[in-house]
């Protein structure tokens, strides 16, 4: 399951956090356009989907995600490689290189990951 752009900027903060609240999750957001409720439908949609778990066992209801980080950035960054470079890891790996300016601590473990394999 990919989840929307939406749902994916509530599972970076649950990913931060913890488990949290609707209201720690809604903070996290800095959305002013964005309401409370909105934010709830959000979570209550992503419980349904079976994206999170919600603890019901307090006053607070507390929301965990249960999609895992990596194995999220896994499947869209095999969907970017597939559909925007046509499968090729080294003309994405070269974009990314071209388009940022990483460190030199960066490039350091780029060279020994590479290294490595």
């Amino acid at each position: 399951m990919k989840p929307t752009d939406s749902e994916m900027e509530i599972l970076q903060i649950l990913w931060e956090k913890g488990e949290s609240s609707v209201r720690s999750v809604h903070e996290g957001l800095n959305k002013k356009d964005a309401g409370y409720t909105t934010t709830l439908k959000l979570m209550q949609i992503m419980l349904d989907k079976g994206m999170v778990s919600r603890d019901t066992s307090k006053k607070t209801h507390l929301y965990k995600a249960l999609l895992s980080k990596e194995q999220t950035q896994h499947k869209f960054l095999d969907k970017i490689i597939n559909t925007v470079y046509n499968g090729s890891t080294t003309r994405l790996v070269m974009q990314a290189l071209g388009n940022k300016r990483a460190s030199k601590e960066e490039i350091e473990l780029i060279k020994e990951y590479l290294n490595n394999l």
